[in-house]
């Protein structure tokens, strides 16, 4: 049975530089491993003196005249470059545009629905090419087309911000939109009904809590004076 290929992941293209008996140039100026100077030599010379170190000869700049080249460990180079290549595409940012199309007639629902599309895409971080579509003789009222795209413009302004100012091209008007500093951040925010719910609540708390109180606090004795006590004993003495 024939054995199945294994998947082998493209590796990052790296410039491929001439080596060894690649180099066709009759002269060189030869670098050694630890990056000193050796002085202009043959080709031959320079292969003989890096095989003499078990190291291969690399031409790194071959539109010098001389070419220079350099003993090296190739595989070694290869590696370190190709790293250095993923690491620049792992750190490249990658810009999306995304395409939302209109008409200068749109309805209000239409236009509610298009624009929760715009503000999705600005929330995730891409650009928006918003167009606007004339047919017959709506392109020769273009001002309502770029009154709607500066209405859409007015209304994501916190999360967008005009790049490309509305253009006419054609039967097109178009405009770019890309995402402030803002966009796609979650902001916590109250429902302004539970705000509402929530005051006659801690009001009636408080006023529990103050009814609490009032029964739980002892009543106050009232203090007679010396005089009531003497006019309240000279009643009873002649009650009797």
């Amino acid at each position: 049975m024939r054995p199945r290929r294994r998947y082998e992941p493209a590796r990052p293209s790296v410039p491929h530089a001439r080596i060894n008996d690649g180099i066709r140039a009759p002269r060189v100026r030869l670098i050694d491993s630890d990056g000193s100077q050796v002085g202009i030599k043959t080709s031959d010379e320079a292969r003989e003196y890096a095989y003499a170190k078990n190291l291969d000869l690399v031409e790194i700049a071959a539109t010098a005249d001389p070419p220079v080249c350099r003993v090296m460990d190739y595989g070694k180079y290869r590696y370190a470059e190709e790293q250095k290549a993923k690491l620049a595409r792992k750190h490249q940012q990658q810009i999306h545009i995304k395409e939302i199309k209109l008409r200068p007639k749109i309805g209000v629902h239409d236009y509610e629905t298009k624009k929760g599309h715009v503000v999705r895409f600005l929330n995730q971080r891409a650009k928006v090419k918003v167009t606007i579509m004339f047919r017959g003789r709506e392109t020769t009222h273009p001002d309502r087309g770029r009154d709607l795209l500066m209405r859409l413009a007015e209304d994501v302004q916190e999360i967008g911000a005009i790049e490309s100012h509305p253009l006419l091209e054609g039967r097109n008007m178009t405009m770019v939109l890309g995402p402030t500093k803002s966009a796609g951040e979650k902001v916590k925010t109250e429902p302004a009904e539970a705000k509402v719910k929530a005051e006659p609540a801690e009001a009636k708390g408080k006023a529990e809590t103050a009814g609490e109180k009032a029964k739980t606090e002892p009543k106050e004795k009232i203090s007679k004076s010396p005089v009531a006590t003497e006019q309240a004993a000279a009643e009873e003495a002649d009650g009797a």
